[in-house]
């Protein structure tokens, strides 16, 4: 492939070695390859259209793009960071196979437009590709939700026993986290989906072109509608990033509250030996390296959000080469949302829960002892007055080491009168967890309505 500068003419000497290692980016940005084939074959396309070029001009173009395609596919491309980029690459081997009608094609074409087509349509890529791998993950939540809709665990406020739930809603609370995620994304596409192609390098083009014809020939919903803006945005790899750094930052909390879980401690979940790793000097133990290595990874997505926010706020209009350093957080905030999101997929359905430890655990630490100020309230007492009864009960059952629902009704009547023997039922785990039954509630019942509910919402996408 030749390797003269395609912008050479200006200059009378050679770019100094250490400056083409330090400038060249299609290492890495010619994953781009493929959007920015289908950007220069719709371009084509409109230039013969608008008769900017010759039909057999066109038509050359269009086998010469054809013909890179398959050699990168088949690894037979031949790149060269001497020809900077990936459109550049591009376009030299286009000239070396079609001649003459390959140095028409970047007509009324500039690479700032170029280069924000291609980062737009990986983007919208990348967001249909999270989109699907959330939509896997949230389907294998709801189903594992269901089988738990009865278990009973402790619901936890400052890592302390607050009142029983269900693992049941509890799973679904993970769901109903990455649900905005899938919004978020989807709301971030509509702004990632407009064509800045045409507009060149910075203030349009003389060429009569139709952007239109090229928007709708790629797919986008619109075109920008100013050019200094198209060319220089990068507020959507921003939102996209931003919508990533969200999104880890839920499956963190969920890897987290898994690591809890399946330590022996609590010994709620077993994540499966398939998704768990061993010591190299300790024979007994069983990692859950998966789920440590999502929460760590949450903070690459967090660096990534920061550089890009870095990299723009010092730049004026339009285009400097500082963007050239916005596609590598880009591509590695895609790469790690979806790696961690499959992986999760696959390990969701293989988790088991011990239903008993979880029911024991959600026995301890006086958890139903909300359920007994309400008891009151219903009583006739104001639930300042309620609260402070129950604290006092709580206080005399620690005194003698049992639980608030091991007293006995002569005790609990010694902290206040109203209190009968119809109080039990509501101190047991299977009374509170019931008698949550609202829309958004922990109650069995409720869970099962919001696992139907779920599985249509995403049935419906």
């Amino acid at each position: 492939m030749a390797t003269e500068k395609l912008w050479g003419g200006r200059f009378s000497g050679d770019t100094d070695a250490t400056v083409e290692a330090f400038t060249a980016s299609e290492h890495f940005d010619r994953r781009l390859a493929q959007y920015d084939i289908a950007g220069s074959r719709a371009h084509a396309l409109m230039l013969q259209s608008c008769g900017i070029i010759s039909e057999a001009d066109g038509l050359a173009i269009i086998d010469g793009l054809d013909t890179i395609t398959q050699e990168i596919s088949a690894g037979r491309f031949q790149w060269s960071a001497a020809l900077e980029d990936v459109h550049m690459n591009i376009e030299a081997r286009l000239t070396e196979l079609v001649g003459e009608p390959g140095k028409k094609l970047h007509t009324a074409r500039s690479r700032n437009d170029q280069v924000a087509t291609d980062l737009r349509l990986f983007t919208r890529d990348a967001i249909d590709q999270l989109q699907a791998d959330l939509t896997a993950l949230q389907r294998a939540l709801v189903e594992l939700a269901e089988g738990e809709a009865e278990s009973i665990m402790p619901g936890m406020t400052h890592m302390q026993t607050a009142q029983p739930v269900t693992c049941g809603h509890h799973l679904l609370a993970w769901n109903a986290m990455l649900d905005r995620d899938w919004q978020r994304l989807a709301d971030c596409r509509r702004r990632v989906n407009i064509s800045p192609l045409g507009v060149a390098a910075l203030a349009g083009t003389g060429f009569p072109v139709d952007r239109n014809m090229t928007a709708a020939a790629l797919g986008f919903d619109g075109v920008s509608g100013n050019s200094l803006d198209a060319v220089s945005d990068r507020d959507f790899a921003i939102e996209f990033c931003a919508a990533v750094a969200l999104l880890m930052v839920h499956l963190s909390r969920m890897a987290e509250e898994l690591v809890l879980w399946a330590s022996q401690h609590l010994g709620f979940v077993d994540l499966g030996d398939a998704f768990c790793t061993g010591s190299s000097i300790m024979p007994q133990k069983k990692n859950p390296d998966v789920a440590e290595l999502v929460r760590g990874r949450s903070g690459r997505a967090v660096g990534n959000l920061a550089s890009l926010l870095v990299l723009m706020k010092g730049q004026p209009l339009a285009y400097n080469r500082d963007n050239q350093e916005d596609k590598q957080p880009l591509f590695d905030s895609f790469d790690n949302a979806h790696a961690c999101l499959v992986v999760l997929a696959a390990m969701v359905p293989n988790m088991t829960f011990d239903r008993q430890r979880m029911r024991e655990a959600a026995g301890r630490g006086h958890a139903t002892a909300t359920d007994l100020a309400d008891y009151l309230v219903r009583r006739g007492l104001a639930f300042r007055d309620a609260h402070e009864a129950v604290g006092k009960a709580v206080q005399f059952a620690e005194s003698v080491q049992r639980e608030l629902d091991a007293l006995s009704l002569d005790e609990l009547r010694g902290v206040c009168e109203l209190i009968d023997k119809d109080v039990f039922e509501v101190l047991t785990l299977e009374g509170a967890v019931h008698s949550r039954n609202h829309v958004g509630g922990t109650s069995p019942d409720q869970v099962r309505q919001a696992v139907a509910e779920a599985r249509q919402a995403l049935a419906d996408r």
